[in-house]
């Protein structure tokens, strides 16, 4: 057997009896018992600060010349520093995997839209484990995993909640109009108003929470929406960098100053309160940066040729590191975990998990695994369980994964990328050069080693997220387009400014939790609009790389007729051009089935209603 061999086959004995075996959190405790960081009576609280769209240039510390971020700098600068930690190259999947210690694919969550940006009913999140275990629990930002129920995360664990809908704003979850300014934000199950800038209210509202919390542990999770698109910001955070042609968006920079801007005011709070002592902080990102670079050839895995993105090649969503090497800096100065070290082992989001359960020992129950592995080790300077691992990350974004597809194995600096493209990043840190022709025995050592992963991990996949209607948990129930089934791996439908004139349909999966009567509403617009079905709406959207936005309306589409098909049901009506819905009063079994919709227009084409409410009389 050749050297290649060897490692690949020593690291598939050990990350495939991970995954096949129960890998129980809490026998990491069993060893952390006589570690005196958690020999104190009380717990470390915990602050998962989790920033959407930055990728790992996008702070000064990490080498950016066109902006300085003080205070991220500051708690890089007090951090154990992970140089070599991968999430999903995209937003829902990696908060899948951070927030269960599961690869992303386990979760049924390897797409953004599509009902695959669900997790599924059988995943424990972080929030649930910490709350057994007595911590508050709170989430405010982002959360990009469910917006029915049983998929929320008040569903999941956390206490306290402030989110906005969907996966972004001006997509078609989130509040009408919605804008970073000033908004309409889901509280606690119920809308309300708030005052100011989006990440603002995030840091605000999180630290008047932690401020509430005298005499019992947290768990905070802080994954703000920013730096995703659109790119609205004060004009004070990016006018300075407008003109600069090295610069590819300066209202994203503008994003990321404001971050950084709250990460201050998030640690004097700390400071000031004596609650940092105490507190584990972890700062990540959830995918390669948006908008710090840009690239020549492919738009998302290209070279660099504009911008600064740490050497890598690719962006968000791509295969290539830029697409899914991120910061992560974790803090801790009870645990004296706080002066500045490298570790350039290869870690991946799903370790986040185990790392948390290790240094807060936390109990965990039998039925609780991970496709991870607890951080302390490689604090304390023991590397020897991570000499050989083979960490895998891939892009789907499709209604059912595919071998191979947009995939990067990594081993210690080796990249096989689609399992055709081997790169080695200690000669070659860019992925210039694909030298899989002159290690073919590695090449195949790889692709065996990921045929053993594909067929463990692939009959998760038939598992299907449904949305409960007729719950008490979520009645009357809101079904958006952004959750359809669909076979089109494209979801222009779910930016709400190119839906508007879009003909396109899909089906959402639901379970009907009682038999009875249902009443059925089909809209084109969402309910806070007051818009009729044919009528038109003006929505301001961002000129490409500003922060400047123009008016918009959309086309009046001249709607006939309405169609509902769920179970037996299968019913057309006319439509009241005037009206703002369509209704439909059916009777209904429990159970599990697909609902789908159509409008027809008075020219013959059918699209989907983008919003259906259901009610259990």
């Amino acid at each position: 057997m050749t050297d290649s061999k060897i490692a690949v086959s020593k690291a598939s004995g050990y990350v495939l009896r991970s995954m096949t075996r129960v890998c129980v959190l809490t026998l990491v405790l069993v060893l952390h018992a006589c570690s005196p960081q958690t020999t104190s009576a009380k717990k470390p609280n915990v602050i998962l600060i989790l920033i959407d769209d930055q990728g790992y240039g996008d702070i000064s510390a990490l080498g950016n010349p066109f902006i300085q971020t003080p205070h991220i700098d500051e708690l890089h600068g007090n951090s154990v520093r992970f140089t070599d930690y991968h999430v999903s190259p995209t937003c829902s999947p990696t908060r899948a995997a951070l927030l269960t210690g599961h690869h992303s694919n386990r979760t049924g969550v390897w797409h953004t839209v599509n009902g695959r940006s669900l997790l599924l009913e059988r995943e424990t999140t972080a929030a649930q484990i910490f709350k057994d275990n007595g911590y508050a629990t709170g989430i405010f930002g982002k959360w990009h995993l469910g917006d029915n129920y049983p998929f929320r995360p008040q569903d999941r664990g956390f206490d306290e909640v402030l989110t906005h809908g969907g996966g972004g704003m001006e997509q078609t979850m989130d509040y009408w109009d919605n804008d970073y300014f000033n908004d309409m934000y889901i509280h606690n199950g119920e809308l309300q108003q708030y005052e100011g800038y989006s990440a603002d209210i995030w840091f605000d509202e999180a630290i008047k929470w932690i401020d509430s919390k005298k005499d019992e542990p947290f768990f905070c999770y802080l994954p703000s929406n920013t730096a995703h698109s659109p790119y609205f910001v004060e004009d004070k955070y990016y006018k300075d960098l407008e003109g600069n042609d090295s610069i590819p968006s300066a209202p994203f920079l503008g994003m990321i100053r404001n971050i950084d801007e709250n990460v201050g005011r998030l640690l004097n709070f700390l400071k000031e309160s004596g609650r940092l002592d105490n507190t584990i902080i972890v700062y990540t990102t959830d995918n390669g940066t948006a908008q710090g670079a840009t690239m020549d050839g492919h738009r998302l895995d290209g070279f660099m040729s504009k911008g600064f993105n740490a050497g890598m090649r690719g962006l968000k969503a791509s295969k290539y590191e830029g697409g899914h090497r991120v910061p992560l800096f974790l803090r801790w100065d009870g645990g004296e975990i706080n002066q500045g070290k490298d570790i350039d082992d290869l870690t991946a989001h799903y370790d986040v998990l185990p790392t948390l359960v290790d240094l807060c020992g936390l109990e965990t129950g039998a039925d609780i695994t991970s496709d991870g592995q607890s951080l302390v080790p490689l604090i304390k300077g023991d590397n020897a369980a991570f000499k050989d691992r083979i960490v895998i990350t891939n892009s789907q974004r499709i209604e059912k994964p595919e071998p191979w597809r947009r995939t990067s194995l990594m081993q210690g600096k080796w990249r096989l990328v689609d399992g055709v493209e081997l790169y080695n990043l200690e000669e070659d840190p860019e992925q210039r050069e694909n030298i899989a022709d002159q290690f073919p025995d590695k090449v195949q050592a790889y692709r065996d080693y990921y045929d053993q992963w594909w067929a463990e991990l692939s009959p998760t996949y038939e598992d299907q997220p449904y949305l409960y209607v007729g719950h008490s948990a979520d009645n009357p129930t809101r079904l958006v387009a952004h959750d359809w089934h669909t076979e089109a791996e494209a979801s222009p439908w779910h930016q709400r400014h190119i839906r508007m004139a879009y003909k396109d349909n899909g089906y959402w999966l639901v379970n009907v939790q009682e038999s009875g009567k249902y009443s059925v509403k089909l809209r084109r617009w969402p309910e806070e609009t007051q818009l009729a079905l044919n009528a038109k709406a003006a929505v301001r959207l961002p000129l490409t790389g500003t922060s400047v936005t123009e008016s918009v309306e959309s086309t009046a589409l001249t709607i006939s007729q309405a169609r509902l098909q769920i179970q037996d049901v299968d019913v057309i009506q006319a439509v009241d051009p005037s009206a703002g819905f369509v209704e439909f009063e059916i009777d209904l079994k429990a159970g599990e089935s697909k609902l789908q919709t159509w409008f027809t227009l008075d020219s013959g084409e059918t699209l989907g209603a983008y919003y259906v409410h259901i009610e259990r009389r």
